[in-house]
């Protein structure tokens, strides 16, 4: 088999330190996404285990395979758990949950486990959707607004450009920083537009002055960040005038590990992103399990 290019690495850990039996309060998180799924679980509300996996043709297979991988070999049953909350698109899948919550309050909720009580604004860059979530200070949602375009492809679009590219995942984001000056973003209507156009730019006879190969990776991620800076723009204003974008900011999702979409969205924004040793991918499992 070749190279899998599109593909970011799956993970799961558990906890050396916590022993679940102990705990008090045992809750789940489950993130059933639209390409990949994510479970978290939390002993008296400190993170003991997760697993973030790929989704494949079946949502039912991915929701019973990542609460069992999080799990691991703890020896924790679905029993011991005493409350299952389940998110994303593909939610209902998970049979074995108690709830469903939306995924707005889940990545609020989440974000403020991993980029600490300070975030007061999330950017969720999922796999087909894109939401701008505002917080109060005192951890509700304030407003939020997610995409209405259809067809935004969002992090699966990424997936796929890099496929046909032969290009890494991990490794766009950084190349296309690797740029004098960024190009001219590519058609920010819909990915089937921009897939085209960014195929294009490796002609030699498509621009007067053709692009360099990383100029074109430029092109093409700066046409999603100006699609998530569009829903971002949209969040209710807090007075009469712009909008204002607190510079306590923390990505979601799997485009928030690509420096190719979050650094030119703060570029755009005049904002540096808050910073987290935790997978903002399993922000939604985190934000399920605290809503347990």
């Amino acid at each position: 088999m070749g190279q899998t290019y599109w593909k970011w690495p799956e993970s799961c850990w558990l906890s050396k330190e916590i022993d679940w039996k102990k705990a008090e309060k045992v809750t789940a998180g489950v993130d059933v996404g639209t390409t990949s799924a994510q479970a978290a679980i939390l002993c008296d509300g400190e993170l003991f285990g997760y697993a973030n996996i790929r989704i494949g043709a079946y949502f039912k297979k991915a929701a019973d395979l990542v609460i069992t991988q999080a799990m691991g070999d703890s020896g924790m049953t679905l029993k011991d758990i005493g409350a299952i909350v389940c998110t994303g698109w593909g939610h209902r899948n998970a049979d074995y949950a108690a709830k469903f919550i939306d995924e707005v309050h889940c990545h609020a909720k989440g974000a403020r486990f991993i980029y600490g009580p300070e975030v007061r604004t999330v950017v969720n860059l999922g796999g087909q959707t894109c939401s701008a979530i505002r917080l109060f200070d005192w951890d509700r949602v304030r407003d939020f607004m997610m995409n209405d375009k259809c067809a935004t492809g969002f992090g699966r679009n990424v997936e796929m450009m890099c496929d046909y590219l032969k290009v890494p995942v991990e490794e766009i984001g950084k190349l296309s920083l690797d740029v004098n000056v960024d190009p001219e973003p590519v058609s920010t209507t819909c990915y089937a537009f921009a897939d085209t156009e960014t195929l294009g730019l490796f002609r030699q006879d498509f621009r007067a002055e053709p692009l360099s190969e990383n100029e074109v990776y430029a092109s093409h991620l700066f046409a999603i960040a100006w699609r998530a800076l569009g829903v971002i723009g949209k969040l209710q204003p807090l007075d009469v005038g712009d909008v204002t974008v607190f510079k306590e900011l923390g990505f979601t999702g799997g485009l928030a590990k690509n420096p190719g979409v979050t650094e030119r969205i703060e570029r755009e924004l005049k904002v540096s992103a808050l910073k987290s040793e935790y997978d903002p991918m399993l922000a939604g499992a985190i934000g399920a399990a605290l809503l347990a």
